[in-house]
């Protein structure tokens, strides 16, 4: 399935049952497999979805034991509607790689490729209606990239694998926040050269398109965020909002949205934690990043929309700093579970 820009993202039809929802480990020399394997020992998570993990069997025993959980590997070759999710046992879809343990914080060729096969799996599972949603521990772009695979990360890689253009992310916290991000992984003068008319236009589009479609209460506007100090003092600090951004949410303010902007990034965020936008859209990554990472970063994630399965995230990455010592906080992925579960 192919999205192209003006179209509509999609995301998978609501259940009454609880969702199933996979999970995959990221990089295996990174944290990825210490937090997965401490979220499944958190019985919380099972109180809203059906978990499935999909990872090697011997970086999760190897989790297991040296973090004494206490929980059981059950192996599963496929997922049905009679298979049992219960506390204690993890559901684990064994891709079998790498074929040996990794050394921990290390940059890896086939952590790497095993990172990106765990995608790949995940995003077959959704195209066969196995699953409701993806949620996935951090990968290393430097792995990735050694393994020769051609994408920056995540949300690169799958929309490659599910054929969209150009996805959409969103940060949450908690229901509390909703910034989406104009652009991604950019250097900050691309970033800023992706500062369109037509692309902040589109945005504004879609991001009005997945709110509604998330089911989301629109009382409050759409909040867009400037891209340069004091939203450009009327073209003395730049020209992007006069000639950019404020065509765009005058066009879009024609076509009945409610949103309202830009708002000079140094306010927008605040004004949104005081209940003044239902989300906001920030012009680069960073602009976004640091605002929500800093007012929350156990409960910030990452949504990936406009795809045909819906996939959440943590908000940090492997953490190659303390892999392997036992001291990984799941806190984050146990949020993104949730979120997961909540859209699906």
């Amino acid at each position: 399935m192919i999205l192209k820009p003006m179209e509509q993202p999609v995301l998978p039809e609501r259940t009454s049952e609880k969702p199933a929802i996979v999970i995959t480990v990221g990089d295996p020399a990174g944290i990825g497999p210490e937090i997965v394997s401490k979220a499944i020992a958190n019985a919380e998570i099972f109180k809203i979805c059906r978990p499935i993990v999909i990872a090697e069997l011997g970086i999760l025993q190897r989790e297991i034991e040296r973090n004494h959980l206490g929980i059981k590997i059950e192996a599963v070759s496929e997922i049905t509607d009679q298979m049992k999710f219960l506390p204690g046992t993890l559901a684990l879809i064994d891709i079998g790689i790498p074929d040996r343990l990794p050394e921990y914080g290390k940059v890896n060729r086939d952590c790497g490729r095993a990172a990106f096969e765990y995608l790949r799996k995940a995003v077959e599972l959704a195209e066969e209606g196995r699953i409701s949603a993806i949620t996935t521990a951090p990968v290393n772009k430097l792995s990735i990239k050694a393994a020769g695979i051609p994408y920056a990360g995540h949300t690169e890689i799958l929309g490659a694998l599910t054929e969209t253009i150009d996805p959409l992310t969103m940060f949450e916290i908690a229901g509390e926040m909703r910034v989406f991000f104009l652009s991604r992984h950019l250097s900050l003068i691309d970033a800023c050269r992706m500062v369109k008319k037509d692309r902040v236009y589109n945005y504004i589009l879609r991001c009005e398109a997945i709110l509604n479609q998330l089911g989301i209460q629109r009382l409050k506007p759409i909040g867009v965020a400037a891209l340069n100090p004091h939203a450009g003092e009327g073209g003395l600090f730049g020209s992007e909002e006069i000639e950019e951004i404020i065509p765009a949410v005058e066009l879009a303010r024609k076509k009945g949205i409610d949103v309202v902007g830009p708002i000079g990034a140094d306010s927008i965020f605040n004004m949104s934690r005081k209940g003044a936008f239902s989300a906001i859209i920030s012009m680069y990554h960073d602009q976004g990043h640091i605002a929500t990472k800093t007012l929350d970063f156990e409960r910030t994630v990452s949504v990936t929309l406009g795809m045909p399965v819906l996939r959440t995230s943590v908000d940090h990455g492997t953490a190659f700093d303390i892999a392997g010592k036992g001291i990984a906080d799941p806190t984050n992925l146990i949020e993104a579970v949730k979120t997961a579960a909540r859209y699906s």
